[in-house]
């Protein structure tokens, strides 16, 4: 028995000392999450869902700064070339950081050596909608009418070779036509595009889009990820209907600088973690057609690099290039 006893004092030891260590870490001043978009977008929603709890986790103010430009790289960019101490992150959906390698001849910042994954923080389901003066009311009939009528649909999406944009191309090949793709400088004035019938298709995060969908201001025809919504039961997944990218969304994550102490960023993915555990910023996650995803740096770190392969051969085999 006192054998046992010992056994299991030196299993429990290394949390004992893992812990102080971790609440050795401590922020000493103003911490910034930086959102390499405009206001209104998935990242910011999620950035300032965050930062009130993490505020008071940390003990420490923690505000929401947008730096938007360059397809994100702005933003990125200055996490990437901010102090290593844990007080500037970045939050953003991490197809940004997968796909720019492969559309910017040249990328100020390298993201494997100079930002270090922290924490996934939400996976976000994009759902295809169309403008409600579209003559279409399902996902076979969008289908058969982007074939009969090549290039006459003005497709938004959220940037020039944004996940948005490389689906959408996908989709079309897939249904045998064309539309015509049309960028816009984030989610959010694509989504206004089209609710104000300046484009007939978009595709963005559930996160984003759900709202306009549930009340009337835009037809919801499909969606990725595993399962459909429970607030759109109607509405088919990718999957079901046999189309490209069944998974592809907005997976958000949070990374610092690329110098950063380990012991800082597992403070920081601990204390991001138990914020997206809160009861009442998980069942919004969920309200806005989310799903938390706080797997760890790891698992984020092994999620950016298969992106990073999958999009890129997307981009090759359609010849994307920012003008």
């Amino acid at each position: 028995m006192q054998r046992r006893k010992l056994l299991l004092a030196a299993a429990g030891a290394p949390m004992l000392l893992h812990a102080p260590a971790l609440r050795a870490q401590a922020f000493s001043q103003t911490v910034r999450i930086i959102v390499p978009f405009g206001p209104g977008g998935t990242s910011d929603i999620l950035a300032r869902l965050i930062a009130p709890s993490l505020q008071a986790r940390i003990g420490q103010n923690v505000v929401v700064e947008n730096r938007p430009g360059a397809g994100g790289n702005i933003g990125a960019d200055a996490v990437a070339k901010s102090r290593p101490d844990g007080h500037t992150m970045v939050l953003l959906d991490i197809s940004v950081l997968a796909t720019n390698p492969f559309l910017f001849a040249r990328l100020p910042f390298d993201v494997e050596r100079d930002l270090a994954p922290v924490q996934m923080v939400v996976f976000a389901p994009y759902i295809l909608a169309v403008n409600n003066a579209l003559p279409v009311q399902n996902a076979a009939e969008l289908a058969a009418y982007v074939k009969a009528n090549p290039g006459k649909l003005n497709a938004a999406n959220s940037g020039t070779g944004t996940l948005t944009h490389l689906v959408a191309l996908s989709l079309a090949s897939h249904w045998g036509g064309a539309m015509e793709h049309v960028p816009y400088r984030g989610g959010a004035p694509a989504l206004t595009a089209l609710v104000s019938n300046e484009s007939n298709l978009t595709m963005a995060g559930a996160t984003q889009s759900m709202p306009y969908v549930v009340q009337g201001q835009m037809r919801g025809i499909a969606v990725t990820g595993p399962r459909r919504f429970d607030t759109l039961p109607n509405l088919p997944t990718f999957r079901e209907l046999g189309w490209p990218e069944p998974d592809a969304g907005t997976w958000q994550g949070i990374l610092v600088q690329g110098q950063t102490p380990p012991a800082m960023v597992a403070r920081l993915e601990q204390e991001i973690a138990a914020v997206l555990n809160e009861p009442a910023v998980k069942a919004r996650i969920v309200q806005l057609g989310g799903e938390v995803q706080a797997d760890g740096a790891a698992s984020f770190r092994n999620r950016l690099r298969e992106q990073t392969e999958s999009y890129g051969r997307i981009i090759r085999t359609n010849n994307v290039r920012l003008e």
